[in-house]
């Protein structure tokens, strides 16, 4: 029900309202349509937020703003330095080369796209669906189940087998930056400092190669370190450095308690 009225708002307002209503202000795409995003960006967070909080009467605590500055930054930090990293690395070992940097080739259109499909994936898989299993399931069984939902990422463009690993080293650490915190905000950011980093230093997005660029570069070298078509995201050195996050953030939860067992309350009945 949450995943339908949530979705049914966001395209009921993104086709019937904002798109007709900012292109007939302007017919530049480049200026309206992130104005578009910020639209179905907001009606994604307050249609989630209000459902939730009608339907299941309890406070929305995964949306909670108390520490939203300290996530916000740490996430987008977090996200584009473990990119950054590997980049860092391809460059030592003369696989990454640059060859000029244009800003002009990335727009405020396309971050605002990732953005809002940033916040699709982090609302729901984590904030939605991981939340729900984490309290049913326990947090190890949720996680596993979540990382084979991940999975779907399988279906990008130019994806190999090694992408499937890929997938799953990817659900695991970002279930853990919610698990860690109990909120969207770490894995929202993060997942945004990650997808705005890949395009940054001229790498494809997930198989996407029309992302903009800042810096063109040259990625030379065996596939298993520059990612090939998919992007550097498939390097085994990006996904160590991911899988590691993953890995350091489990210990966390583990030594603070924050990894739940399985709810062994029975069901009340049905009256």
């Amino acid at each position: 029900m949450g995943i339908t009225v949530c979705f049914s708002l966001f395209v009921v307002i993104q086709n019937f309202v904002s798109k007709p209503l900012f292109y007939s202000i302007t017919e530049d795409k480049n200026s309206a349509d992130p104005f578009i995003h910020l639209v179905s960006f907001l009606v994604l967070l307050f249609s989630y937020y209000f459902f939730f909080r009608w339907y299941e009467k309890r406070e929305i605590k995964e949306l909670s703003i108390q520490y939203l500055p300290k996530e916000m930054l740490c996430g987008f930090a977090i996200g584009f330095a473990a990119i950054s990293l590997s980049i860092f690395i391809l460059y030592l070992l003369g696989y990454y080369h640059i060859i000029e940097i244009v800003p002009d080739d990335y727009s405020l259109r396309l971050f605002m796209t990732l953005v809002v499909a940033a916040l699709i994936e982090d609302l729901f898989t984590r904030g939605l669906v991981l939340r729900e299993l984490e309290n049913w399931l326990g947090t190890n069984l949720a996680i596993v189940i979540v990382m084979i939902i991940e999975t779907y990422h399988i279906f990008n463009p130019n994806t190999t087998f090694f992408s499937f690993f890929v997938s799953l080293c990817w659900g695991f650490t970002m279930s853990m930056l919610f698990v860690y915190t109990k909120r969207v905000w770490l894995p929202f950011f993060f997942h945004l400092g990650w997808n705005f980093a890949q395009p940054f230093y001229g790498s494809n997005l997930t198989g996407l190669e029309d992302m903009g660029k800042i810096i063109h570069s040259k990625f030379e070298g065996p596939i298993w370190f520059t990612g090939g078509g998919i992007g550097i995201e498939d390097s085994v050195i990006t996904v160590f450095i991911l899988f590691s996050i993953g890995v350091f953030l489990y210990y966390l939860s583990a030594k603070e308690g924050k990894i739940l067992k399985r709810n062994t309350l029975k069901e009340k009945p049905i009256r």
